[in-house]
């Protein structure tokens, strides 16, 4: 059970968060963050021997990379090359390896469902040439296309955000979207590991494989959220 969570975003709890997870994903310069915040979160999760992942996004600081807008695709390529090499030349200095990447916010929602989108991402990838793994959603087309082109990827759940019943993670415009009761949270994560199933708002489910579980760094009880998690995996894994 690996727990990761977006970090270096200016919330100010990365180093509560990080002694409970095993991997981060760390802002690169599209929504958010510069070069000292994603040094600064690079140390912090090498001081706790996190995985460190890059996180990047559609250039729009503005929604925060959360809304969904049109980028022409060379551009857009061309901007992601550029948020991960700018974490992995960081990451080279301070003489630890990058793990993993994962798009943020609407790139990352869009690109679950638009096999063009996902095409572009994964083709990013084979840019670095390098065993980098992409973080996907489970069942989406990020998952498709990494296995057709034979990327390395962990397939990923939010356990602090509801699906809709295509399994589809719900608007944060919506009631309930999500989640902050530790409770809760810990019990659906159980549940998509030990029995290998996600539910949806309305009790549907799906059964899938999931490597790696996301708690939000924003949520407003994150820190609280991932030590529950990380207990749980220490007595159940």
């Amino acid at each position: 059970m690996d727990i990761n969570c977006d970090l270096g975003e200016g919330i100010g709890r990365d180093i509560e968060i990080m002694p409970f997870l095993n991997s981060c994903n760390i802002a690169c310069g599209g929504h958010t963050g510069d070069r000292n915040s994603m040094l600064a979160a690079i140390r912090l999760a090498k001081e706790f021997e996190v995985k460190i992942g890059a996180h990047p996004s559609f250039e729009d600081r503005k929604n925060f990379g959360r809304a969904e807008i049109y980028v022409p695709t060379e551009k857009l390529r061309s901007q992601l090359i550029h948020q991960i090499a700018e974490l992995r030349m960081l990451t080279k200095m301070e003489h630890v390896e990058l793990n993993h990447v994962k798009p943020h916010g609407a790139l990352y929602n869009m690109a679950s469902e638009s096999a063009d989108l996902a095409q572009l991402v994964v083709g990013v990838m084979t840019f670095f040439k390098e065993d980098l793994i992409l973080y996907v959603p489970f069942g989406s087309e990020l998952e498709r296309k990494a296995k057709e082109r034979g990327i390395p990827y962990a397939t990923e759940a939010f356990a602090d955000r509801n699906y809709d019943d295509k399994f589809r993670l719900m608007s944060r415009n919506l009631p309930n979207a999500v989640l902050t009761d530790p409770d809760e949270i810990l019990a659906r994560v159980s549940r998509m590991f030990n029995e290998q199933e996600v539910v949806s708002t309305s009790g549907k489910v799906k059964t899938v494989t999931i490597d790696t579980v996301c708690v939000h760094g924003d949520n407003p009880r994150a820190v609280e959220i991932a030590k529950s998690l990380h207990n749980l995996k220490n007595e159940s894994f």
